[in-house]
């Protein structure tokens, strides 16, 4: 008997078929039964977790590209909280734990014994946005200008969700969080505040740098796997929606992760020394109230006062400069014909 075989599905209109309607070497590695379940049952995250998701897809395709010869060095933050309460683990992968600011360095330092070794080991390290963009930018840029052979993924839910939701350099404009409380005459988190990482790992001219969104779980694995296929520093920055922080249905984070995309505020595209290559456009282009609306982080701005209002105007703005910087409008070319 063969290791594989094919499936029927006769209800061939509803998602239940999933990726087992594509040929083996289309489906997702999570449609394999050789995955690796890098990050297995056991862990504490909330229901509806998007970082959940996009972490056991981010290792389970860099194992699948490695062939299982990876270390994987994890900041501490959401992801190393709920999948290793000690003594517990829910990884099955050869993980370190390090502190908030620096696994970057941490991992830099694994690639250099590996390296010294002459062995293929591969590197990758992961963190929230709070342990990548704030605390762990100093080492993160060292490792990028050093061009480290590491791919660093960040796992964006746009605030410090494991201390109590506190604003991050990563919080969208007008959202609220516990240090950005909906009050006063510009209420939320404030305009012109915050930074691009990608943009600025963009900027330090390393071989691969890529936005990716849990909506698109065929995307993510793609760009996980072509960082793999690079030497050098490389750099993945994932959308993951966290349903306790953004006041959002634990039921609806691909819905919501779809409409970042969809609004042109999370724009996913591919970047090597310095230039983008790749995006990928919007067919079905929707206004960012849309977006929001699903959200209670931004419900102050929705109460139909003239300063929401003005706020989701600017908010748009911002939406629309993504789609012109990184050509997202979809057009009649863009279509794959048979």
């Amino acid at each position: 008997m063969s290791a594989e075989q094919p499936i029927k599905f006769y209800q061939t209109g509803t998602f239940t078929v999933g990726n087992r309607l594509l040929s083996l070497e289309k489906r997702t590695v999570q449609a394999s039964i050789g995955r690796s379940n890098a990050l297995t049952s056991g862990h504490r995250a909330c229901q509806g977790c998007g970082e959940a998701l996009g972490a056991r897809y981010v290792l389970d395709a860099a194992m699948r590209a490695t062939k299982g010869r990876l270390v994987a060095v994890n900041a501490t933050g959401c992801l190393e909280v709920f999948s290793t309460p000690y003594p517990e683990s829910a990884w099955q992968v050869a993980w370190l734990h390090s502190l908030f600011g620096n696994a970057a360095a941490v991992a830099s330092g694994v690639a250099a014994a590996f390296r010294m070794k002459g062995s293929d080991v591969r590197v990758l390290a992961q963190g929230g946005d709070g342990g990548t963009m704030d605390i762990g930018f100093g080492c993160l840029s060292g490792m990028f200008e050093r061009n480290d052979d590491v791919l660093y993924v960040c796992y964006d839910n746009e605030a410090y969700m494991n201390t109590g939701v506190q604003r991050s350099s990563a919080t969208p404009a007008g959202a609220r969080t516990s240090t950005t409380p909906a009050v006063g005459g510009d209420p939320g988190n404030g305009f012109g505040t915050g930074k691009n990482l990608p943009v600025l790992a963009m900027a330090h001219g390393i071989p691969y740098v890529a936005t990716a969104s849990v909506a698109d779980l065929h995307d993510l694995e793609a760009k996980v796997e072509r960082a793999m296929a690079v030497h050098g520093a490389r750099y993945l920055h994932v959308h993951v929606p966290c349903p306790l922080g953004w006041g959002s249905d634990p039921a609806k984070t691909i819905q919501v992760a779809r409409l970042a995309v969809e609004s042109g505020l999370f724009p996913l595209f591919e970047a090597e020394h310095g230039d983008v290559v790749r995006s990928t456009p919007i067919r079905r282009r929707v206004a960012v109230d849309s977006y929001l609306r699903l959200q209670t982080r931004f419900a102050h701005l929705l109460d139909g006062s003239v300063a929401g209002a003005e706020a989701i105007a600017r908010i748009q703005v911002i939406a629309d400069k993504n789609v012109a910087r990184y050509g997202l409008a979809f057009t009649e070319t863009d279509v794959e014909l048979p």
